[in-house]
């Protein structure tokens, strides 16, 4: 096929020569005095040296350029088209015809003739016929070209350019969708928690970017540089030596990025894979310098946006140095690929199961997970089981769920290691102390996850000057909110060990949340 295209292209090329140089023979005729010179002289049209030495002299540009116009003297036009768009369409869509689905989807992003052309309908209804959408039928593959050819042209045509595009690739994504259903359904789970996450990502080719957005509209798309996961989040990085302007920067947009094309056989490349993108939060940054700063060192500020955000900041010339997210791996695939690049996935709405036997139906059998890392190394991982909340304890719209009293010296931890986040750029490195990613994960009686977060917090110093009878140190809080609960935990500083040891963890369960989930009216 490809001699083929090259000897109908290099006989267009041919004829396009002849052509043009007939016109400007035509154009640039001899006249009558040079005619009677060569009469008196016909000596020298026998002599070819000579000849072409005329012939060059008079269509020099000094001689007919300015009478004629302007001629090919090797400096191009800037005005003047390029050769490939003066060939006809016909050859174009000849050309194009031997061209893959992702070839042909990426050639019509070069010029507007090349997008109006990618769309014809024949070209779209041949991919159609002998792609997998016909699988089942009885048309044998070698007739599938048959078939099409001796369709009426006007047939296809009387539909609107793109028709059979549209619906080639709606197909597609219908059997993305199917086989993101299979994904989905492959993944297995320990605990209720995801085991097998890392491996679902790499099949689904999964990838996330993050989109600045100015005041004009325009965006700036920054793919992530590093994915570390965990027992029960993944984060992820970004770095840039071109960051745009925070004083032009109005919104932030996290996004997934997954494939269109998820089949082995269909192989993209890196230059033009196409692509589909799905939000999975939006933020507003006009006003940064207002935000939660969380940490900083002797160069940067890192401001904290909600939900799992860390932006940080230059603090010489307010410049972005890195941006960072941390994301939990409930429901992250479905918020990563489903979604819209405009609009969060929405997820069925939940069916409570009623159970009106039980008085305290709601408020027993829960079961929280809770993970203390950086991305690079875990700080704390403990599971507390058969948590329960009494009537009286519900106060001020929450359920109270205590995993660590201060008495139960028993269930007193340690957080393992120097307690850090570590952050990095193209150039530069650094360490924000008393700054990590918690992971929360609370089950309910039936083992499904009731509420799921990833979050950077940071140990406070305590206010109080309370000293507790079995540690002497300085105590530290650690509070999270939103809307569906609070998490409260309390830690001292251990002076012999130079190690923080829980001695107080306490959870906060949204009365609302509640109530909606079991259908109680607490």
């Amino acid at each position: 096929m490809a001699t083929g295209r090259g000897l109908i292209l290099q006989q267009h090329i041919d004829q396009q020569q002849r052509q043009s140089a007939g016109q400007i023979l035509e154009s640039v005729a001899p006249s009558s005095s040079t005619m009677k010179y060569s009469k008196a002289q016909p000596h020298t049209s026998q002599n070819p040296c000579l000849k072409k030495f005329q012939t060059q002299k008079a269509f020099s540009p000094k001689t007919c350029g300015k009478k004629y116009g302007r001629l090919n003297t090797g400096k191009h036009s800037s005005k003047k088209s390029s050769y490939i768009d003066s060939l006809p369409s016909e050859i174009l869509l000849k050309i194009f015809s031997y061209l893959d689905v992702i070839s042909l989807i990426c050639i019509g992003s070069v010029n507007r003739n090349f997008f109006q052309l990618s769309k014809d309908n024949l070209l779209w209804y041949r991919m159609y016929c002998s792609s997998v959408f016909v699988k089942n039928s009885r048309w044998k593959s070698n007739m599938v070209v048959l078939v099409a050819d001796k369709l009426s042209t006007f047939d296809l045509q009387e539909k609107p350019p793109g028709f059979w595009k549209t619906t080639y690739i709606n197909s597609i994504l219908g059997i993305r969708k199917r086989r993101i259903n299979q994904i989905l359904k492959s993944i297995k789970y320990n605990m209720g928690i995801p085991s097998n996450i890392e491996m679902i990502v790499k099949m689904s080719g999964l990838r996330w970017a993050i989109t600045f957005k100015d005041a004009s509209g325009g965006e700036n798309v920054i793919e992530q540089v590093e994915t570390l996961f965990t027992h029960s989040s993944l984060t992820l990085s970004w770095e840039s030596l071109l960051w745009p302007s925070l004083g032009s920067v109005t919104k932030l947009k996290l996004q997934g990025i997954a494939p269109v094309f998820l089949d082995a056989c269909v192989i993209p490349t890196k230059s033009g894979r196409p692509q589909r993108f799905s939000l999975i939060a939006e933020y507003d940054i006009t006003d940064l310098k207002s935000s939660k700063i969380i940490g900083y060192d002797h160069h940067i500020n890192v401001h904290h946006l909600h939900p799992g955000l860390l932006i940080g900041v230059w603090k010489k010339d307010y410049e972005i140095a890195f941006v960072m997210a941390t994301l939990h791996y409930h429901q992250i695939l479905e918020k990563s690929i489903l979604g819209f690049p405009d609009q969060v996935y929405t997820f069925p709405p939940h069916t409570p199961i009623l159970d009106d036997i039980d008085p305290n139906y709601g408020l027993h059998g829960y079961q929280l997970h809770v993970d203390m890392h950086n991305g690079l190394r875990t700080y704390f991982c403990g599971t507390f089981r058969n948590l329960f909340c009494k009537k009286d304890y519900i106060r001020k719209g929450f359920l109270r769920l205590t995993a660590i009293g201060i008495n139960d010296s028993m269930k007193h931890a340690p957080l393992i290691g120097k307690v850090g986040l570590v952050w990095k750029n193209i150039t530069f490195q650094g360490y924000i102390q008393k700054c990590f990613m918690m992971d929360v994960t609370v089950f309910d009686e039936t083992e499904k996850p009731f509420w799921c977060l990833s979050s950077p917090v940071k140990l406070l110093a305590s206010k109080s000057s309370e000293t507790h009878c079995n540690f002497m140190g300085q105590t530290f809080n650690l509070n999270y909110m939103d809307q569906e609960g609070k998490v409260k935990a309390e830690l001292v500083w251990m002076n012999e060990t130079e190690e923080y040891y829980i001695i107080n963890l306490v959870l906060y369960l949204s009365t609302e949340k509640v109530n909606s989930w079991f259908a109680t009216n607490y």
